[in-house]
């Protein structure tokens, strides 16, 4: 290992194995029955941990957890004035909850407040800058002074630029970092605290599928997304620790792409992916999310199917994940998983 001083002087050496060359003139019959023992203990496996995920799918779609009763409840959602956080907004607003629209764009946000208030729940528009710690706390006491303190906690606002890691500029990509990452780091620190001391709260992050199957020129998306998933495992788990996961629950969402914008369509389609993954609709992700706010499902995953396959994929040894994945993104699979 070089040192310190040392990185980016002297080109790093491939060591030498030990271990005879081949003269390539005949094969090896012992690595040819060591090749054949491999292939067999990756079918094996690829079985071995089918069976448990398959009857864990299957118990989760029989047995559901009591439903909470969330009517009075303070939702905020980031993101909220249009797509998938508007329909999240609204139906949060039909299970009773107050609404905090938080987000950039005020026009779009005062037009769900009004549609939320036809509901018979408060709303109020808040215009704020997730990606800054300074805005996400002004926002936090502007919430706090018109609606109470927040119960549930939606981090929804995202950025979805279809571009290569060698295209746009270094700001788009920390931007596309900020917003679907930094955002969520700055939500949990400032609103976990008073769900504790409150004993009530749910926290809500939208990941997505790719943080699970990455697709090409989404790199700075894929990456975001990893960091989503990473950060709320590991936040359940400190709550678990802290004994308090009782009352403050965390459901992470993974949806495939959702209808919400044209160009976004128009993008997948020149990319040549549009047909090899599901295309959900922005009101039925909403739905499946605020179901599982109700019954406390620590994982959302759209279409539902995907949560075995993700499961074993992530379990298998890399030869057989690697083929899982290139079977889902360049076969007919996604078709038969919209629903």
């Amino acid at each position: 290992m070089q040192s310190l001083q040392n990185i980016g002087q002297t080109p790093y050496q491939k060591a030498l194995s030990g271990k005879p060359r081949s003269s390539g003139s005949k094969s090896n019959p012992l690595n040819v029955v060591k090749f054949i023992a491999m292939a067999l203990l990756d079918v094996l496996t690829f079985f071995v941990l089918l069976v448990p995920l398959t009857a864990n799918a299957i118990v989760e779609l029989v047995r559901r957890a009591p439903k909470k009763n969330v009517s009075g409840w303070t939702a905020l959602v980031t993101g909220g004035a249009n797509g998938l956080g508007r329909d999240i907004c609204l139906q949060l607003a039909l299970s009773g909850c107050h609404i905090a629209v938080v987000d950039l764009d005020a026009t779009g946000g005062e037009q769900t407040v009004a549609d939320i208030r036809k509901l018979g729940v408060k709303a109020h528009f808040f215009k704020a800058d997730v990606t800054s710690y300074d805005a996400v706390s002004a926002m936090k006491d502007k919430v706090n002074a018109k609606l109470g303190p927040v119960d549930i906690l939606v981090n929804n606002a995202g950025v979805l630029p279809l571009m290569s890691l060698r295209e746009g500029t270094p700001d788009d990509l920390k931007k596309v970092i900020e917003t679907n990452l930094l955002s969520h780091l700055w939500t949990l620190r400032l609103f976990t605290n008073d769900m504790i001391e409150r004993k009530r709260g749910h926290i809500v992050a939208i990941a997505s599928i790719v943080s699970y199957l990455p697709v090409e020129r989404l790199i700075a998306y894929a990456a975001s997304k990893y960091g989503v998933r990473g950060l709320m495992g590991s936040f359940a788990s400190e709550l678990h620790i802290e004994g308090v996961d009782e009352f403050v629950k965390t459901t992470t969402v993974y949806p495939c792409f959702i209808k919400t914008r044209a160009e976004l369509m128009d993008a997948l389609k020149q990319l040549g992916i549009k047909h090899r993954v599901p295309i959900l609709q922005s009101e039925s992700v909403a739905r499946a999310i605020v179901d599982g706010i109700l019954y406390n499902k620590m994982h959302v995953y759209l279409p539902k199917v995907v949560g075995p396959l993700v499961g074993i994929y992530e379990n298998l040894p890399f030869k057989v994940g690697h083929l899982m994945k290139r079977i889902l993104l360049q076969t007919s699979l996604p078709n038969i998983m919209k629903r």
